[in-house]
């Protein structure tokens, strides 16, 4: 095992938090992992990586952390989450055994659901959701767009994460699939891209919780609205948070109205830059994986669904270096904001879908998505010099995973640990922007008996509203 090229022992002036006795998996460049190191950190970041025998020469720090037993591994990175779906978790399924669900769930149920929320309900499920997400090792998250985005940022605020909160975007109502969308969630195009922008510049000075501009879909958005967000994203520099490619109903929608696939349409309006981050991007013919490559457009490998969805282009695009990350798409589709099982399922997804296909036994490694679930979601948010990895200057985002557990027995190997054997629930302790926010699986920000008792009581009052508007 080496030490990164990025690592060194220069002698910082002071130390907040000290972690000793931990292999270090830094998913740096390099790859390198350092066993039995010390992280030092200050003022927020990674001042110092180095074997334990070597942190006698750091300043006394004013917290150490035992981590013997653990592996320190960068923060992972959810690119792609809707805070707002959090408590519909299972209330899909739970309908499916009594009637057909009618496609796409985002226009007949998510939606929906969406519309019902009052300001304290999403604030509410973003403590659901981020503490959730902390506790098993994400870090960093980007909301697809939602009601009420500023609760949302109080809620990442009060919990401590680090991430980019979005306003859902619609501004036509094409009726499309049977269901309209529902008044509250519809704008119009003078009042989408206000709102918008204003978003992002209330948040603009908030060290780790910020905004970007969001678009629902193609479908719901007019291109008037598409183009004047592409042109404020660039002023803002800022991203652009969308769906796209994410069936087969909307690739018909768009040859059939404009003549072109999705992302050709996106092209022809212009809009296609490094700024657009795209969730799903799986039903994309070749000339579309070009123009993700010429435009440096950025992407989001939703493993849990998009296996259902077609064939996705993940190994493909991450080979030709296209900036894309791993997401949950909220629990409500997946069921869980476990990125570990993310990557784990999408390891399995790439083995079916590429691998038998061309007779390539492991077309993606678990070491690889566990780069693409670190490294690439950094990429893709456009954040990568600050966070990914573990490396002196960087962000202090990083979690400490436990290897003494049964499952754990008989592997030494930090790295496959790390990426074939962990799951969320082995995460033991939580550090954002360099302050502990989980330690040995106690939240340490918020109150967590308080979440659930106003999730106990709100739960059922808005369940009761949405079980009637889709009955």
């Amino acid at each position: 095992m080496t030490i990164s090229a990025a690592t060194h022992t220069d002698v910082p002036d002071a130390v907040d938090i000290l972690v000793k006795g931990c292999d270090a998996v830094t998913m740096d460049k390099g790859g390198a992992v350092l066993a039995n190191a010390a992280i030092a950190i200050a003022g927020g970041r990674i001042v110092w990586i180095g074997p334990s025998a070597e942190a006698g020469i750091l300043p006394k720090a004013a917290s150490v952390i035992d981590g013997s037993g653990r592996i320190a591994l960068p923060g992972l990175i959810d690119a792609h989450v809707h805070t707002a779906q959090q408590l519909l978790r299972g209330k899909l399924a739970e309908l499916s055994r009594t009637r057909p669900l009618r496609n796409p769930p985002w226009k007949n149920y998510f939606v929906p659901f969406e519309s019902l929320l009052e300001p304290e309900d999403v604030h509410l499920s973003g403590l659901v959701a981020y503490t959730n997400m902390i506790s098993v090792g994400t870090t960093c998250f980007a909301e697809a767009g939602g009601p009420h985005p500023d609760e949302m940022a109080r809620a990442a605020v009060d919990v401590g994460i680090r991430g980019f909160v979005a306003l859902s975007t619609v501004d036509q109502n094409t009726g499309f699939a049977g269901r309209a969308v529902p008044g509250s969630m519809l704008m119009t195009t003078e009042q989408a891209y206000d709102r918008n922008v204003s978003l992002v510049k209330r948040w603009r000075n908030e060290e780790r919780v910020k905004a970007w501009l969001s678009l629902r879909q193609i479908i719901v958005c007019t291109p008037e609205l598409i183009t004047a967000m592409a042109s404020a994203a660039k002023d803002l520099d800022v991203k652009i948070h969308t769906h796209l490619a994410e069936g087969t109903y909307e690739v018909d929608y768009a040859l059939e109205n404009f003549g072109k696939r999705p992302t050709e349409y996106l092209d022809d309006l212009g809009v296609l830059s490094r700024h657009l981050h795209c969730a799903h991007s799986v039903l994309l013919s070749p000339d579309e994986v070009d123009l993700y490559a010429k435009h440096r457009v950025s992407a989001c490998h939703c493993a849990f669904g998009n296996y259902g969805i077609g064939i996705p282009r993940l190994q493909e695009m991450w080979r030709r270096g296209i900036d894309i990350g791993l997401g949950t798409d909220g629990a409500a589709s997946a069921g869980t904001l476990d990125m570990f099982q993310v990557a784990h399922v999408a390891r399995v997804g790439q083995q079916a879908s590429i691998g038998h296909q061309f007779h390539t036994r492991i077309p993606m490694s678990a070491e690889e998505l566990l780069k693409v679930a670190t490294q690439g979601g950094a990429r893709a948010l456009g954040i990568e010099d600050e966070i990914g990895s573990l490396e002196v200057g960087k962000r202090a985002d990083l979690i400490l995973v436990d290897v003494t557990d049964p499952d754990q027995m008989g592997a030494k190997d930090p790295l496959f640990i790390a990426s074939t054997v962990s799951v969320g629930r082995d995460v033991r302790t939580v550090i954002v922007d360099g302050k502990l926010v989980m330690k040995d699986r106690e939240i340490l920000t918020v109150d967590m008996e308080e979440i659930r008792h106003r999730l106990a009581r709100r739960r059922p009052e808005i369940m009761a509203r949405f079980d009637a508007m889709v009955a």
